[in-house]
C-alpha cells in the first residue's frame, strides 16, 4: 500500500531506496517495544504513516490508533479534545465526553505537530507520561490510562527549547526513540514506486486509472517536491481527474512540473566553461606541456567531492549544485570511486 493510505493492518511505506530501507529497519526494531517515539521531518513526508506502521507492528495492533493534530485544534479546546470533559464543565458542554487518551486506551495515541502545543498543555502531557493518569475537564476524578505515545513534528524541538517554546523535560520523555523521515528530494528514486501506488489508490476510489509516460516520469524525477509525498499525491489525484484512463505525457503535466532535462543547460554550460577557463588561465599557460584529459579528470573529481562535502553527502543536493541529474552524478561517483 502507498504512503498515507490503507488500514492499520495493511499500511506500508512505498519505495526501496537506501533511506527507506533504513527507515523500515528501525521501525521494525522499535515497533515490538513500548517506548515513546518522536518522528521528525518536513511536512508531507509521511510521519503519520510511519506512526501507523509502528502501531500495526506492535502488540497493541488490535487496539485503537488515535491521531491528534495538536496544531489544528484551538488552544482553548485542546485539553477537552485530549482528556475529555464532564457535563457543564464549560459553556456548550451539554454532555460528558471522552477525550482522545480514553479513546486510545490500550492502543496508541499519535500526537501530530507536538511542537505547536502550548506550554500549559505540555505540562499536562508530561504528567500523563510520568504518572499514567489524567482528569477530564471539570472533574477531579483521576483516570488511569495505558497508551503508547508517538509524537511527530516538523519543528526543530531543540531550537524551540532554547527559545523557551518547548519543555526540555517533555522533549526527553518523547524522544526516547527518534525517527527522522527523509524528504522526497532525498529519495527521488522512489518516485516511480510511489506514483504506481498513488495511481492504484486513485483507481480504487474513482475507478479511473492513468498512466505516466516515460518522458513525464523523467520530468517528475527532476522536480523539487517541497511539499514531499503530499504534493505528489495531490498531483496524481489532479491528473486522474483531468485525464481519466489516459496516458499522461510531458505536455499534460502542469507547467510547474514540466522540467526539461536541458532546461538552462546553456547557462550551466557557459558557467562551467567560465570556471574551466578560470582554472586553465590561473594555473597553466599554453607554453606548458599538459595532459588535458588528466587535467579535466582532476577538475571534475575535485568539483564532485567538494559538492558532496558541502551537502553532507546528500547526492540529490550535490547534483543540483553541479547542474546535473542525480543518476548522472551517481555514475560519475562510481567512475571516480567516490563514496558518499
Amino acid at each position: 500500500m502507498l504512503e498515507g493510505t490503507g488500514s492499520i493492518a495493511t499500511v506500508e511505506i512505498s519505495g526501496n531506496s537506501s533511506k527507506i530501507q533504513q527507515l523500515k529497519k528501525v521501525i521494525q526494531q522499535v515497533s515490538p517495544t513500548d517506548v515513546n517515539v518522536l518522528i521528525t521531518g518536513e511536512s508531507g513526508t509521511g510521519k503519520e504513516i510511519a506512526g501507523r506502521l509502528i502501531h500495526s507492528l506492535s502488540s497493541r495492533k488490535n487496539k485503537p490508533f488515535v491521531p491528534v493534530n495538536c496544531g489544528a485544534i484551538p488552544t482553548d479546546l485542546l485539553e477537552s479534545e485530549l482528556f475529555g470533559h464532564e457535563k457543564g464543565a464549560f459553556t456548550g458542554a451539554i454532555t460528558s465526553r471522552m477525550g482522545r487518551f480514553e479513546l486510545a486506551q490500550g492502543g496508541t495515541i499519535f500526537l501530530d505537530e507536538i511542537g505547536d502545543m502550548p506550554l500549559s498543555m505540555q505540562v499536562k502531557i508530561l504528567r500523563v507520561i510520568q504518572e499514567k493518569v489524567f482528569e477530564r475537564v471539570g472533574s477531579n476524578k483521576s483516570i488511569k490510562v495505558d497508551v503508547r505515545i508517538i509524537a511527530a513534528t516538523h519543528r526543530e524541538l531543540e531550537e524551540e527549547i532554547k527559545k523557551g517554546g518547548f519543555r526540555e523535560d517533555l522533549f526527553y520523555r518523547l524522544n526516547v526513540f527518534p525517527i527522522e523521515m527523509p524528504s522526497l528530494r532525498d529519495r527521488l528514486e522512489d518516485i516511480p514506486a510511489i506514483v504506481h501506488d498513488l495511481i492504484a489508490k486513485c483507481k480504487q476510489e474513482t475507478n479511473a486509472e492513468i498512466k505516466i509516460s516515460n518522458k513525464a516520469m523523467d520530468s517528475l524525477l527532476q522536480c523539487k517536491w517541497h511539499g514531499n509525498i503530499r504534493e505528489l499525491s495531490n498531483l496524481i489525484e489532479r491528473l486522474t481527474v483531468l485525464y481519466p484512463n489516459e496516458t499522461v505525457d510531458f505536455e499534460q503535466l502542469p507547467e510547474k512540473y514540466q522540467i526539461r532535462e536541458n532546461t538552462d543547460m546553456s547557462q550551466v554550460a557557459l558557467k562551467n566553461m567560465a570556471m574551466s577557463e578560470k582554472v586553465l588561465v590561473n594555473n597553466f599557460s599554453v607554453s606548458q606541456d599538459i595532459n588535458l584529459r588528466e587535467m579535466l579528470y582532476q577538475i571534475e573529481h575535485s568539483f564532485i567531492k567538494e559538492a558532496l562535502e558541502r551537502t553532507n553527502g546528500i547526492v540529490s543536493h550535490a547534483a543540483e549544485k553541479l547542474g546535473m541529474r542525480r543518476t548522472t552524478l551517481i555514475e560519475k561517483m562510481k567512475k571516480f570511486s567516490i563514496e558518499k
